[in-house]
This record gives structure tokens, C-alpha cells and sequence, in this order.
């Protein structure tokens, strides 16, 4: 063989070695950045768990849930006198919309009022 004959075929192997290892490259570095992203999902899934733990924790606590019924949802116990503080600044906020509505609760039971609201509409 000649040498340009055995340049030429070197080349060739070259070649053909390159284009087999290009494929599972690419995928390797496709599979490590999606490997990268789920971990940083899986990691702000963690954070988000561990966030609702310490809620759940928190509202199985009476008085926890006794401070936010009385501060969301303006609850008072009985012979309590409840005082709304404008401070500066509130004229802007719509207290009505903050407040329970004052709605009756209806007279018939919960099936009645299914059937009802599927009948009539």
C-alpha cells in the first residue's frame, strides 16, 4: 500500500469510528441534562412537601386553627366585643370581600339541592 492509500484509509476508520460515537454522545449529554433538570424538580417537589408537613402540622394544632378563625374570618367568642383597626393605608382595602359572606345556609338537605340545581338549569 501507498501512503496515500493508508492515509486515505486511516481517514476512512477515522471517520467511521467518529460517526459511531457520535450518536451515544449525544444521547449521553441529552440524558445528563434531563438528569440535571428531574433533580432540581425532584429537589423544589422536596421543598414543596416539606412546606405543606409544617402547614398540616400546623393546623392540626387547635389553637393555631382558633388564631386563624378568629384573624381571617373575624370570629369572636361569645360575650367577646370585636374591634376592626383602619390603620393609614386601608381605605384602599375592601374589607367586605375579607369578611364571610352573610348568606343563610339553605333549608334542604345536600342531595335536594344537587337535584335541584341539575333540574332547574
Amino acid at each position: 500500500m501507498t501512503g496515500t492509500r493508508r492515509a486515505a484509509m486511516f481517514a476512512m476508520v477515522l471517520c467511521a469510528l467518529a460517526l459511531s460515537i457520535a450518536v451515544p454522545l449525544r444521547t449521553y449529554l441529552s440524558q445528563r441534562d434531563e438528569l440535571r433538570d428531574v433533580g432540581a424538580e425532584q429537589q423544589k417537589l422536596r421543598e414543596t412537601v416539606a412546606a405543606l408537613e409544617k402547614r398540616k402540622s400546623e393546623l392540626s394544632d387547635p389553637a393555631y386553627v382558633e388564631i386563624e378563625a378568629r384573624k381571617r374570618l373575624h370570629w369572636v367568642r361569645p360575650g367577646e366585643t370585636p374591634y376592626i383597626v383602619q390603620l393609614p393605608g386601608d381605605e384602599s382595602r375592601n374589607t367586605e370581600t375579607e369578611r364571610p359572606s352573610g348568606k343563610q345556609a339553605a333549608q334542604g338537605s345536600w342531595y335536594e339541592e344537587l337535584w335541584e340545581s341539575v333540574t332547574h338549569k
